[in-house]
């Protein structure tokens, strides 16, 4: 064999190595689906599933507690029926005040939340598209509805479509973050805010959850080590 089909062989095997080598370095993604029981995972950069479903949770949790007072009925010597009526709330929706940004995770939020409060028997959800029609109608922020002539406004709309309700629902995430060096702790607060809309009377209910996140120098790398307060 020649020097000139030496080195040609030699190129075409070194460059068929190198190419090998990159493909079995090549990353790949895969998945895995979550059952019941076992714990979400926790996000490294921001806040997800993990720090939303106690947040929604407790925060309705707690508002249920204060808002719920059946009428005891005597059926019998020994027993005691339960008789409520359910309240019509209006849940307007989400407001993101954190400093993350929510993604899909604000109309899921919201959907936890209603659902939440239809399966709780205490209060009974406007149907969202009501609310959407209804704001169209008027030509009103949602947020501009705790002024008390656009609260009336939009309560006569709603008696008219024969919707009438009892209390506005506001969410609201907001997030405090603290800086140690490398390391960092945010603080997400879930606040629910109820207004009776024939008496102004304002209630609010929230919970908290402290979440740190860590930088690591691995090589040139950094990554993060979240965990939970």
């Amino acid at each position: 064999m020649d020097r000139r089909t030496f080195l040609r062989a030699a190129s075409g095997l070194a460059g068929s190595t190198v190419a090998a080598m990159l493909v079995g370095c090549r990353g790949h993604q895969f998945g895995h689906v979550v059952e019941q029981g076992e714990p979400d995972l926790v996000g490294s950069h921001a806040a997800g599933a993990e720090v939303f479903n106690p947040l929604i949770d407790e925060a309705v949790a707690k508002l249920l507690a204060r808002h719920c007072e059946p009428v005891m009925q005597e059926v019998s010597f020994q027993e005691a029926e339960v008789i409520g009526t359910p309240k019509t709330v209006c849940f307007i929706g989400v407001e993101n005040k954190s400093i993350e940004e929510l993604g899909d995770f604000k109309d899921q939020i919201y959907q936890q939340i209603d659902t939440l409060l239809v399966q709780s028997q205490t209060f009974q959800p406007l149907n969202r598209r009501v609310l959407e029609m209804a704001t169209r109608e008027l030509q009103m922020r949602p947020d501009s509805l705790l002024i008390p002539e656009n609260m009336q406004q939009f309560t006569a709309v709603l008696q008219r479509q024969g919707q009438p309700i009892d209390f506005l629902l506001y969410a609201t995430l907001t997030s405090g973050t603290t800086v140690r060096n490398k390391s960092q702790q945010r603080d997400y607060l879930l606040t629910l805010e109820l207004v009776n809309v024939n008496t102004g009377a304002y209630d609010k209910q929230s919970a908290e959850i402290s979440k740190g996140y860590h930088k690591t120098r691995v090589g040139k790398l950094w990554h993060y080590s979240p965990f939970k307060k």
